[in-house]
């Protein structure tokens, strides 16, 4: 099943339980006490929309000016500064990005277009943020992960060479709720009105790439940035491939990998399947990424035939890594428990207490514990 099929079951009935209360848009600042009986301090940053009045009419967003770009889009397109995170986010309200709004902005001075607009009067945009304190018994950490940055390896040119892209940001495009309504296209220019500069996006009627490049382990397994294996690239790297031939069926689709680790139960099937389709898989570190003749070349080797390549390419797919969540070293030291070297949250024993930590009543889950895929994580 997709994310969607999995999560909005779970996350409603999360949302309707009577014995569940939650707090969003909110961070854990300290946490006192002692096992069983932990005092926990929580600041409930201003959502500035009030949840329970809201119905979602989506009548504020509409007539909000302001665009930035959309977190859970990856940024491949804009939001507004009032705005949902996704279309099935618990509690369906709308939430005010103070950072970007321009009523806070300008203390009041200009903007305030949604307050006037709204039906139910739900927006609150002088609302501040507070400090509350709730008593718990048990805590558990799952704060899972954050992508690799891959601006950072530059010779890959992403953020520079506008059709080169992160996972997620592809993973976004292929989606039908994505800008393209899941079609796979390259990025075309546009001149932006408002900033009076050019900016590259994503168009359902843009060209579509005839060739598209995966780069295996970017940010992973690589000793500059993080020794770890991420566990998942390989996976959705074959996942990406297969989408491609099925959405582009004449396109050719490359996998540069350095160890391919397909370890669960049909993965190595699905390895083979995605050969069987045509996608041509090369062992090898990719060594750059480059403009060319108004396109792009990459290079790279390949073990197996002892050979350098180097071929013209639409799009590049980066199969970025896993890394700890941004705030998970403040957040273990306001619980109280010892992360590792590379910030991962740490159990107890691997083995014999693979949730527990260091602390009594504080237990850690899935992937802010370090990378796992899907089966891992909900075992």
């Amino acid at each position: 099943d997709c994310a969607a099929c999995i999560l909005t079951p779970k996350m409603v009935a999360v949302g309707q339980h009577e014995n569940i209360e939650i707090l969003n848009f909110s961070e854990v600042q300290a946490v006192s006490g002692v096992p069983g009986d932990y005092r926990v301090r929580v600041l409930r940053r201003a959502r500035r929309v009030d949840p329970d009045a809201c119905v979602a009419c989506h009548a504020c967003r509409d007539v909000c000016p302001t665009k930035v770009p959309s977190e859970f889009d990856v940024g491949i397109v804009n939001r507004k500064a009032i705005y949902m995170a996704f279309p099935q986010a618990i509690p369906n309200a709308y939430v005010v990005d103070g950072d970007h709004c321009t009523w806070v902005q300008t203390e009041g001075k200009k903007c305030g277009a949604c307050v006037k607009k709204c039906p139910k009067d739900a927006i609150h945009l002088d609302e501040e943020p507070r400090t509350v304190e709730i008593d718990v018994g048990n805590i558990v950490v799952a704060t899972g992960f954050d992508p690799f940055d891959a601006t950072r390896i530059e010779r890959y040119g992403y953020g520079k060479l506008p059709n080169v892209l992160t996972a997620l940001e592809f993973e976004r495009l292929t989606n039908a709720s994505g800008p393209t309504g899941g079609k796979i296209v390259t990025r075309s220019p546009r001149f932006n009105r408002r900033t009076k500069q050019e900016e590259w996006v994503f168009e359902p009627e843009a060209s579509q790439p005839k060739s598209v490049a995966i780069i295996h382990c970017v940010g992973s397994r690589d000793a500059n940035f993080n020794s770890h294996c991420s566990r998942v690239c390989c996976m959705y790297s074959l996942k990406f491939a297969h989408l491609v031939k099925e959405k582009l069926p004449g396109a050719e689709c490359y996998q540069f990998y350095i160890d391919m680790r397909a370890f669960g139960k049909g993965y190595e099937e699905f390895f083979e399947r995605i050969k069987d389709e045509g996608v041509f898989v090369v062992r090898g570190r990719t060594a750059q990424v480059d403009a060319r003749d108004g396109g792009m070349v990459i290079r790279g080797e390949d073990i197996v035939h002892d050979r350098i390549m180097e071929f013209p390419v639409d799009m590049v797919l980066l199969a970025v890594g896993l890394e700890p969540a941004k705030g998970a070293r403040r957040l273990a030291k306001a619980l109280g428990i010892e992360p590792e070297e590379d910030g991962w949250f740490t159990e107890l024993d691997y083995n014999a207490d693979p949730t527990a930590t260091n602390r009594a009543g504080i237990h850690v889950a899935g992937v802010c514990q370090g990378p796992k895929d899907i089966p891992d994580t909900v075992a």
